[in-house]
């Protein structure tokens, strides 16, 4: 099932699209899918971010390879980070390059949202909490990240509005274990990893997550970044594809003064 949030002419609502018709849903869709019987036409909509300032969570350095290009050691536990709602963006939104901006880097990522909330979830539970999966680049400025780095902090590096685009979709069904991950800059293949390479998978990122908190509907986490990550300017074309969930495109623009 492919879950979209789209604004229409007379609002904004979820919906479940198939082949270019999308079935309206009463409210949200974490926990329970609800149809109202209306139904919109994909060409007459716009889709929009697929959660409404979510929570985001990162997880850094989850594939091996990421981490030996970025000279760190293998993670013991799966290092954690946030990202403000404010960040969020759509399929299509402009990711705007800092005017300060020396060293700004794509990062294509596997997101999973949180349907059914929960706290002490187990590894083997953890999967029955997910609602479904997008796509997800986790932009990031590398100097302002450096500098956090060295004192333990991971936020204003990767905060800044617009700095995380999810879509186009949320892909029910998955197998999370088995999805390549893809990205292009101005059509050039820059990133292709699989996520049989994460250090931990999804289910062990739940788990571990509410170990320390209560996680809610919606909330999203995005797994890591193959290897492959580079620089970014304006006037870029980027592209995250994973098969079985669609492209999410995003143009690069310079960011207001």
């Amino acid at each position: 099932m492919k879950v979209v949030r789209y604004r229409s002419v007379d609002g904004i609502y979820y919906g479940v699209e198939s082949e270019g018709r999308i079935d309206r849903l009463a409210g949200e869709p974490f926990e329970r899918i609800e149809r109202t019987g209306k139904e919109d036409h994909l060409s007459d909509v716009r889709l929009l971010c697929p959660v409404e300032r979510p929570r985001i969570f990162g997880v850094a350095y989850n594939y091996r390879q990421h981490t030996d290009e970025s000279g760190k050691e293998q993670p013991t536990l799966p290092v954690l980070f946030m990202k403000p709602s404010t960040a969020a963006s759509g399929n299509g939104d402009a990711i705007e390059y800092p005017s300060d901006g020396e060293i700004v880097h794509y990062e294509a990522e596997l997101v999973a949202i949180i349907g059914k909330g929960g706290r002490h979830i187990s590894r083997e539970d953890a999967l029955r909490h997910v609602l479904g999966y997008t796509c997800g680049n986790d932009i990031s400025d590398r100097i302002i990240q450096r500098q956090e780095s060295k004192f333990g902090c991971l936020l204003a590096g990767k905060g800044y509005d617009s700095f995380a685009p999810l879509g186009p979709a949320i892909v029910t069904d998955l197998d999370p274990t088995n999805l390549d991950v893809i990205l292009r800059q101005n059509g050039t293949v820059k990133q292709a990893g699989n996520t049989r390479d994460l250090v931990y998978s999804v289910a062990d990122i739940v788990a571990y997550l509410s170990r320390f908190m209560t996680l809610l509907p919606g909330d999203v986490i995005m797994t890591g970044t193959p290897a492959g990550v580079g620089p970014i300017v304006p006037g870029d074309e980027l592209e995250v594809e994973i098969p079985g969930i669609g492209v999410l495109k995003n143009p690069v623009v310079a960011a207001p003064h």
